[in-house]
């Protein structure tokens, strides 16, 4: 128990603890823990401990290059430090409430690899463009198939989204037309920090995932459906990707998600040696995707077909390297159900099945002034829940 008085449902008590980067005041922006409706000043609680400067960083980064035991050892402190009313006298002085901060991206983006790991999704995907073969590609069940984004692009959660503008063809059209992005999309995933760098040449096995892996965000990968529709022959996506892809402001400590491990899917096939999970690194995420404040969607992460871990895996098995700030995200998440269907493109069916909202008005796409918010808790220690916040945007006119 913490010497904070908080709910007894609280989604960020001190099981949770995760981190972020914020500002109070005219202060410059700095590393905390948030705690409740508070967030705790990290290079102050902690010092005089040395390392502590780390904290006082506007990035996360310089803390998570530190590796795992660091990051125990410091996580292990917050508790001793929340709990322990001897220390109530120190550390309460460095609490600011959340009401009265500013959150920032919390880490400098390293590289950033999208995957395509629900095979929900991929077959409800296949199955719109693909309707008399098989909605899955050959080798999806061997190996997660993904991408390589654009880092500069990652923003904040809040950051407003200026609809896209580029090439785009209908199937009625004989040429290209120019102009903004006619099918705005999102996708609802859950994004894995890298911590701990690898070697180029040394790939990460599946069971040095907690090695490398430094927490989780909530991530909204934006999409331009049509502009991606026309560009993405023969070499994947471009442009109707790489305008903004949102991250929320906290990271979820790995270690805190230790209660919300669970086994994966059965899999069709034998998977090759690198891929064979050897822990249950499937987790236990429930999401929620929001429309202009009305709930839309309930993507559970359970289902995913492909783990972090086996992401990770893949991602370094040809030798490529891995850098502290390091993002690398699930694809959309999508359960069996149509109301767990995590972007529109599936939930109105490619536009053929518009979603009605309580205001009257429907969505096949996104429309300029819609907000788009995603949430999401998962199973956390002596039976409580962890909040991971929001990812948030509102879509802006195209300029």
């Amino acid at each position: 128990m913490t010497w904070l008085d908080l709910p007894a449902d609280t989604l960020f008590g001190i099981t949770n603890l995760p981190y972020g980067v914020y500002s109070h005041g005219s202060e410059a922006p700095r590393c905390g823990v948030r705690i409740g409706d508070h967030v705790l000043d990290l290079a102050a609680a902690l010092a005089p401990d040395p390392a502590a400067e780390a904290f006082a960083a506007p990035t996360l980064n310089a803390f998570m290059a530190q590796g795992r035991d660091r990051w125990s050892a410091v996580r292990a402190r917050l508790v001793e430090l929340l709990t322990d009313e001897a220390h109530r006298a120190a550390v309460e002085p460095h609490l600011r409430p959340l009401a009265e901060v500013r959150p920032h991206l919390p880490f400098e983006v390293g590289d950033y690899v999208d995957f395509y790991a629900s095979e929900h999704h991929a077959s409800n995907i296949g199955r719109m463009f693909r309707p008399n073969t098989d909605p899955l590609t050959p080798n999806w069940k061997h190996l997660p198939i993904g991408y390589h984004g654009r880092s500069g692009t990652v923003v904040p959660s809040g950051t407003p989204i200026v609809r896209p503008r580029g090439q785009r063809k209908a199937p009625d059209e004989t040429f290209p037309t120019f102009g903004p992005s006619r099918r705005l999309d999102i996708e609802a995933e859950v994004g894995f920090v890298v911590g701990t760098p690898s070697a180029l040449g040394e790939p990460v096995s599946i069971d040095a995932f907690p090695d490398h892996v430094f927490g989780v965000c909530l991530v909204n990968d934006w999409s331009s459906r049509d502009l991606q529709a026309w560009e993405y022959v023969p070499l994947g996506p471009f442009l109707g990707k790489s305008f903004a892809t949102s991250v929320s402001p906290w990271i979820v400590p790995l270690e805190a998600l230790e209660a919300a491990r669970i086994a994966p899917p059965p899999r069709d096939h034998t998977l090759l040696p690198y891929l064979s999970d050897t822990d249950n690194w499937a987790l236990d995420l429930s999401l929620e995707v929001r429309v202009n404040d009305q709930v839309v969607s309930r993507p559970p992460f359970s289902t995913m077909y492909w783990t972090p871990a086996q992401m990770l895996a893949h991602m370094t098995v040809n030798g490529a390297s891995v850098r502290t700030g390091d993002l690398y995200a699930s694809g959309t998440v999508s359960g069996p159900e149509r109301d767990q269907r995590g972007c529109l493109m599936e939930l109105s069916w490619g536009g053929r099945e518009p979603l009605k909202l309580d205001d009257g008005s429907v969505r096949t796409f996104l429309e300029d002034g819609d907000e788009v918010t995603i949430t999401a808790v998962a199973p956390g220690a002596n039976g409580t829940r962890l909040g991971f916040g929001e990812v948030t945007g509102t879509v802006l006119p195209a300029r």
